[in-house]
């Protein structure tokens, strides 16, 4: 598959609820934030993917910085690692990321699971 297609960076719902089901499945990732709504776990344990793992982008997906580096600075690539490592990612294991504002936020962790040399990572096409 050529990176630049768009199965190399979506699934489908019936394509991971196929995955989900396999000898290998991926790892969903589930990265829900919004503005006015920081914290995803409450809505995460009320209906989720089988299997996910919430990600909370405030402390997992950003550094902590000072005003002038932004909302959500980069975190520490040994900071990133580590939560990764929590959530029960692997090199050879696919990852998938979902949020349910547009992919918004799972784009970020997508961007940063590549940033860090993970090649298989997509996003949910429509999210939840």
């Amino acid at each position: 598959m050529h990176p630049g297609t768009r199965e190399a960076l979506l699934v489908d719902a019936p394509a991971l609820a196929e995955a989900l089901a396999s000898p290998s499945p991926p790892v969903v990732l589930d990265v829900r934030w919004a503005l006015g709504r920081p914290d995803g776990r409450d809505a995460h344990r009320a209906e989720r993917v089988p299997g996910s793992v919430y990600v909370d982008l405030e402390t997992e997906l950003a550094g902590r910085g000072e005003p002038a580096d932004g909302r959500h600075p980069l975190p520490a690539v040994a900071d990133l690692q580590d939560a990764a490592r929590r959530w029960g990612v692997r090199r050879g294991r696919a990852v998938v990321a979902l949020d349910d504002v547009g992919g918004l936020s799972a784009a970020r962790a997508w961007w940063l699971l590549r940033w860090g040399g993970l090649d298989d990572v997509r996003l949910l096409d429509g999210g939840l």
